[in-house]
This record gives C-alpha cells, structure tokens and sequence, in this order.
C-alpha cells in the first residue's frame, strides 16, 4: 500500500490486455482464475499481479483420521464433539503457529466469520464503518474459537512455539488439527514422515449447508516499478511467469498452484495438493475472498494479531478482542496520514 501511495508501482491494466503466452485467443487477464488479482487493484488500477493460489483451510492427516475412524466434521458442532473424542483418546486435538497467532485469523476466522454473517462483515470492516468489528457474527466466531483454549483442546506449549514448531509437532501427530494455507507442504516436505498423507479441508461453519465454502486467494505479488530502467522488460516477465507452462513446473517442484486456468492438467500431485484443488472444485462460486485490512493498514492486523494470541491462551475475552481491535481502527480511520482504501 506503501508503494502505489508512493506512486512507485506501474498500471498493469495493459498487461491483463495483453495476448496471453501460450493460450491462443486469450487475453493474460482471461487465462487467470476469476478473482484471482483483486488484491493487486487500489482505486480501480491493478498494481501488481499475485503468482500464487492458496488455498486457507484446517489440515489434518488422512491416514491418521482412517485409523482412528474420525470423519473430518461437517459443522462447528461436529468439530467440538470430534475434539472432545480425540482429546479423550489422548492427542491434542489442535495446534497452531503460537508465536504467529495472525495464523488462526486468517486460516479459521475469517471464514468463519462469513460463513456466519457474510462477506459484508468484512466489507464493513476493510472500509472502516464505525462499530464493524461490533458485528454479531464477530463476536460469536470468536467465542467459537475461544471455546478451543476453554475446553483444554489446544495442544499444552503451543503459545510458545515458532510456526515450523507447531507444524513439527503436528507431523508427529501430537495433535490432529492444524490451520495453515497451502504452502505447508513444501514447507516441511523435509521432515513430512513417509505416510502422512496431509489434506486440508474448509472450516466447519453452523450449518453444514456452508461448509463446502472455503478461503482461498492469491498471494506472492509480483509488480513492476515506473521508475525501473527498463519497466516494459519487467512486465513482459510477469507475463511470461504467469504462463501454463511456467504453472505446470510450480505445482509440480514447488507444490503450490499458479492462479493459471489449466495449469496444473497433466501434472502428478500429493495429496495436499489434490485436496485443495478438489476443496476449491467443490466450492464452486463460493470462494471466500480474504479481508483486504491486513494488507491497508497494518496497524489493525497488528492489534488482531496479538488480541488473537491474548484469546487463545485465555487472556481475554472474544469482547475485550472485539473492544481492542475496533479501538485501533476508529484511530486509523481518524488518521488524515494513513492513506484510505475502498474495497466494493
């Protein structure tokens, strides 16, 4: 957000006009998934390009659910009782990235959020409309989660462990649920124990009619600088990185997907990555866009960030969370020096 206040990033709008490099009839726009570069417009004007779709949900280890005999839940309801069943047989049933807690805001919240109040909720929020962390669904999202520390279903020493911390412990199967985006396996391909089988599937919401939605979007953007030597050279290159050949090698030595339609056809994947794409299929229209907030204003994701770490160790309450952060962006938005964004 810096950079486009800044006037430093290039109006990529020729490109996504552009002919596309190896889809014969197709605009570079065209060959993307729909939804895909949202991120990257500010005020109507596309900024930069994301060169990777990741897929947020809740991780959990295939084989380990087949031997036990668990299904993976349906409902947020289903989710507390598998909890208490796994508890009982002596694993944790979650884990997550403890000294990043912005982990579970983005892998659990946010979609829990919309599947309960909708996406409004968020557009409220990322517009800074007075009282919009106020929201009911808000509040009943974070009394959900908060019922995970409450019921002792968070893994003992989390709070304390770095993101690759957790996620080791998790591999050891320690505990059973993990919340991250698509990039964990690759990740931790080096220590993933033969076997595993990782999959992730969307957050349960109250109704099992939502469950199939899930958070997904595009991230790792890539842009070009007006003040670069040569700007143009720096554009064809994003066309050219955002191909269908360009994408068949990321699925195939990174384990993550290119938002190229098409671009993973033909490619062997894992089960991690066969479980997103199917996660995104089975969605359909319902692909839930990520909050743009953390990306405007840093300030309100820092405030989220730390009153989610507060909340899962039992520190506060979902309303203190809810007090904390809606405090912090009636301050952004009364700041004349903080540039404001507007998301339709």
């Amino acid at each position: 957000a810096a950079l486009v206040a800044e006037g430093e990033l290039m109006d990529l709008g020729a490109l996504m006009k552009a002919p596309a490099l190896d889809t014969p009839g197709k605009t570079f726009g065209e060959t993307l998934f729909p939804g895909s570069q949202a991120s990257g417009i500010f005020n109507g004007v596309q900024r930069y390009v994301n060169i990777a779709f990741t897929i947020f949900g809740v991780w959990h280890s295939k084989t380990l659910f087949e031997q036990k005999g668990w299904s993976y839940p349906n409902t947020w309801d289903e989710m507390m009782s598998l909890c208490e069943t796994i508890k009982s047989s002596g694993m944790a049933p979650w884990t997550y990235q403890g000294k990043y807690p912005q982990y579970m805001i983005f892998g659990v919240l946010e979609p829990l959020v919309e599947k309960i109040g909708g996406v409004q909720v968020w557009k409220d929020i990322d517009n800074l409309k007075s009282g919009a962390w106020e929201h009911p669904a808000m509040l009943e999202a974070l009394q959900k989660m908060k019922a995970l520390h409450d019921n002792g279903y968070i893994m003992k020493g989390t709070s304390g462990l770095t993101h690759t911390e957790s996620q080791a412990e998790w591999l050891q199967k320690k505990a059973a649920f993990l919340p991250c985006g698509t990039w964990l396996e690759n990740e931790m391909r080096s220590i993933t124990p033969a076997g595993f089988d990782m999959v992730v599937k969307p957050v349960p919401g109250n109704d099992a009619s939502t469950f199939s939605w899930i958070d997904a979007s595009s991230g790792e953007p890539f842009m070009a600088f007006s003040n670069a030597k040569n700007p143009i050279a720096g554009v064809e290159f994003l066309r050219c990185l955002l191909s269908k050949q360009s994408a068949a090698w990321f699925a195939k030595n990174v384990g993550s997907v290119m938002p190229v339609i098409g671009g993973a056809e033909g490619v062997e994947l894992s089960s991690a990555m066969t479980s997103a794409l199917a996660a995104v299929e089975n969605a359909g229209p319902n692909i839930l866009d990520r909050p743009s907030f953390s990306g405007w204003y840093s300030d309100i994701m820092e405030e989220a960030k730390n009153s989610m770490g507060s909340l899962l160790t039992g520190k506060i309450s979902a309303e203190k969370f809810i007090e904390r952060v809606q405090e912090v962006a009636d301050e952004v938005k009364e700041d004349e020096d903080i540039p404001k964004y507007t998301r339709a």
